[in-house]
Formats: C-alpha cells, sequence, structure tokens
C-alpha cells in the first residue's frame, strides 16, 4: 500500500512512538455501547472499555484460576491473571507496531479469558459435560455473558456496557462465527452458534459473519504467543521436560543453537529465560512482517475493511505458524497430557463434575445471591445459573464449595 494511505510508519518514525493507521479502529467513531452513556471528559471509549475490565469481580478472579497447574502448586506458575497480562503487554506490542488503537488491543486481552472456569480447560471440559442438552459451555460465550449480564457493579445496567467495538472482538476474535449463509463456521458446525451469542446478537447485531477488527486479531496472536512461550517457561520450572527434550522441535532447536553460541555453558534458568524470551521476539517480530505485507495486499481504507476482507490481515506467516504447530504438538502430550498432571486434571473434573450435580438436585445449596428464584425458572435455565456460579468459581473457592458439601474433597496434588 502506498505510503500516504498510512500502511506504514512514516519516515522518521521510531520504534515505541505512537503512530495511527487508517484502518485502525478509533474511540471517536465507535459504534457505540447498547445503552446510550454520556461521554467521558478525559477517556476514549476504549480506554472507558479497559478501565472497566480491569476493576470488574471476573478480572481479579483470574488471580486463583489455573492456567495450566493448580495454583497452590507453586508461586511462580503462570495463573490465568499473569497469563492475560502478558497477552495484553503482547497485544499492545502488536497494536503500537502495526498503527492500531492500542486500548482496544489491550481491553480485548484482558478480557479474553474472563470466562474461563476454575481448573483451566479441564474444569471447562467438565462443564461441558454437565451442560450437555442444556446448551453447553463455551467459555467465549461465557465472556459474554460476564460483561453483557453477570457483573453487576453499576446503577443502570448489568454487566460492563462495553463498547461495540469490545464486545465484537471478544466474540469473534478466532474468526466469523457464520459463512455468507449464516450457516456456523467450522468451529461451531457441531454445536451451533453458543447459546450468549446468539442471544445477545438478538439485541446488537455484532456482525457475526465478518472478521473482527485487526486490534482482535492481534490480541487473539497475542494469547498464542503467551501460550507457547510461557507454557515452555512453566514446563521446564516443572520439571515436565527438559531443554534437550525440545529439541524435537525444529524452531526451538534452532533457538537454543544460537544461545549456545552466543552463550555457551549458560546456567539452566537463564538458558530458559533467554530461549523463552526469543519465543516472543521471532514471533511477534513476524507477526508484524506478516500483517506488514497482507495490508500492503489488501490497502483497506478503514477499519471495516479488515471487517470485510477474506482472510485476517494480522497473522504468523507459514514458517511461524508450522512452529506454532510444532511447539503446540510437542507441549500437548509433554505438558498438557504428562502423567503428572492427568491424575491432577481428572480430581480437578471430579470436583466440577460434583458441584455441579449437588446444585442440580438441591440448588439451595448454592448461596442465596444464585439459589433465589431458581424453582421458578425452567429447566435449561436453571442448569445455566448452576454453570454460572461454578464458572465464576476460583480454583481456591471451588474447593471449599466441595469441602462444605462433601466428606472427602481431592488434594490435586
Amino acid at each position: 500500500m502506498p505510503q500516504s494511505q498510512g500502511s506504514f510508519p512514516p519516515a522518521g518514525h521510531e520504534p515505541g512512538e505512537r503512530w495511527r493507521a487508517p484502518y485502525a479502529c478509533r474511540s471517536s467513531r465507535s459504534r457505540g455501547r447498547l445503552i446510550g452513556e454520556p461521554a467521558s471528559a478525559t477517556r476514549g471509549e476504549f480506554q472507558r472499555d479497559r478501565d472497566r475490565i480491569i476493576h470488574s469481580t471476573a478480572f481479579r478472579r483470574l488471580k486463583h484460576k489455573t492456567q495450566v497447574f493448580v495454583s497452590h502448586e507453586g508461586d511462580h506458575y503462570r495463573t490465568r491473571l499473569t497469563h492475560t497480562i502478558e497477552v495484553a503487554q503482547i497485544a499492545r506490542a502488536l497494536a503500537r507496531a502495526l498503527g492500531l488503537d492500542e486500548d482496544l488491543a489491550e481491553a480485548l486481552a484482558l478480557a479474553h479469558d474472563l470466562g474461563h472456569t476454575p481448573f483451566g480447560h479441564t474444569g471447562e471440559d467438565a462443564l461441558e459435560e454437565c451442560m450437555a442438552g442444556f446448551g453447553g459451555f463455551d467459555h467465549n460465550a461465557q465472556t459474554l455473558r460476564i460483561v453483557t449480564r453477570l457483573e453487576r457493579r453499576y446503577a443502570d445496567f448489568d454487566g460492563l456496557n462495553l463498547s461495540w467495538e469490545t464486545l465484537e472482538g471478544l466474540v469473534k476474535h478466532n474468526g466469523p462465527l457464520l459463512d455468507g449463509e449464516g450457516r456456523p463456521t467450522a468451529r461451531y458446525a457441531k454445536t451451533g452458534i453458543p447459546a450468549a451469542i446468539f442471544e445477545y446478537q438478538h439485541r446488537q447485531d455484532l456482525w457475526l459473519d465478518s472478521y473482527a477488527s485487526a486490534e482482535a486479531q492481534a490480541a487473539a496472536l497475542a494469547d498464542d504467543i503467551a501460550y507457547n512461550a510461557h507454557d515452555i517457561d512453566d514446563g521446564l520450572r516443572a520439571g515436565l521436560f527438559g531443554h534437550a527434550e525440545l529439541r524435537s522441535v525444529p524452531f526451538l532447536a534452532e533457538l537454543l543453537d544460537e544461545i549456545a553460541r552466543l552463550h555457551p555453558g549458560l546456567e539452566a534458568p537463564r538458558l530458559t529465560n533467554e530461549l523463552v524470551r526469543r519465543i516472543i521476539t521471532r514471533f511477534v517480530e513476524d507477526v508484524i512482517g506478516e500483517a506488514q505485507a497482507r495490508l500492503a495486499r489488501l490497502a483497506p481504507v478503514d477499519a471495516d475493511a479488515i471487517r470485510r476482507a477474506a482472510a485476517p490481515v494480522v497473522a504468523f506467516s507459514s514458517a511461524i505458524e508450522t512452529a506454532d504447530r510444532d511447539i503446540k504438538g510437542f507441549l500437548y502430550p509433554n505438558m498438557y497430557r504428562h502423567p503428572r498432571i492427568a491424575p491432577i486434571r481428572a480430581q480437578a473434573a471430579q470436583v466440577v463434575r460434583e458441584l455441579f450435580a449437588r446444585f442440580r438436585a438441591e440448588p439451595g445449596a448454592m448461596p442465596q445471591e444464585w439459589a433465589a428464584g431458581c424453582d421458578g425458572l425452567d429447566e435449561a435455565r436453571r442448569m445455566r445459573r448452576i454453570a454460572d456460579y461454578i464458572a465464576g468459581m476460583t480454583d481456591w473457592y471451588a474447593l471449599d464449595e466441595h469441602r462444605r458439601l462433601f466428606d472427602v474433597t481431592p488434594s490435586l496434588r
């Protein structure tokens, strides 16, 4: 794209200096909020979204929600909160380099995991099993429920009343949910669009058949980058695998060879840090270069041109996409399904299933604010309320609730 269209920073632009491209979302042009509010005298709309997310109860709960390891296993392993902060940092870096709105990218990164259950993906899988026949459970849809219904902080509305651009990005950060014919895309072909998203769509059209903004795409890739780098860090720290095993991934072997040339005999903790920082740098720089090339070909004149594109504009190159796939292929058996982790996963799933079964049989066992009115709900809505309650639990609280209701609670160790 010609430089006059703003696809790249103008001559003399310094790294870290703010520059806004024409295809960036702009707070002043936001499609607004479902419930109208007066503009802030000191903050843009996306700044307000970011601030509301940070001050939400759901955001604070991320401190005690599992990333991979149960939080009491050690102080240095990632939790959902530390992972979220790391994703936000990478998202801001990508947004700044590409001339996007940093506040929107950061808001999306900070909110992307609000809907996760206790005990990470294990809890989500267990809750999905419990909700079979009642609309299922999807953590992206749960995030939307939290920011549009479940947070109760404001006098004038439930939820956080976030801007259209933030809600759109949360729902579609992995791509369109519907194809051009209005049918669910591959991800939802079997299950259909999650009920929470489908219901909200009737209140406010989020363009489910288009891509999200470039800011949302940047936040989604920031999540992948953070996962890859920091799960390797945590896996090495936990002793689930060593540096030698990582050499089975060509991309990582190349980085380890580079470190060995520059810093021969480096002790293990520093070697791990040098590896992690190189993973992040290579991935981030690759995304920036690939996005610039795609933007030059597309020549988008505004943010909607990004949404209407036939493919994402913020993406990995083919080489780094292969590295991403190889890293995930290594981590799945060597970390997420490691024999040391498997018993903990099984116990965590047991806690979630037993809590759900107890509340289903006895809704009054939930706290009053959740139990109130349950008798008047149809079964599907009653099950959804139970799912909302369990999904909002931290690891610690879920275990405490289980101890309150059952004689024996797994130790998750």
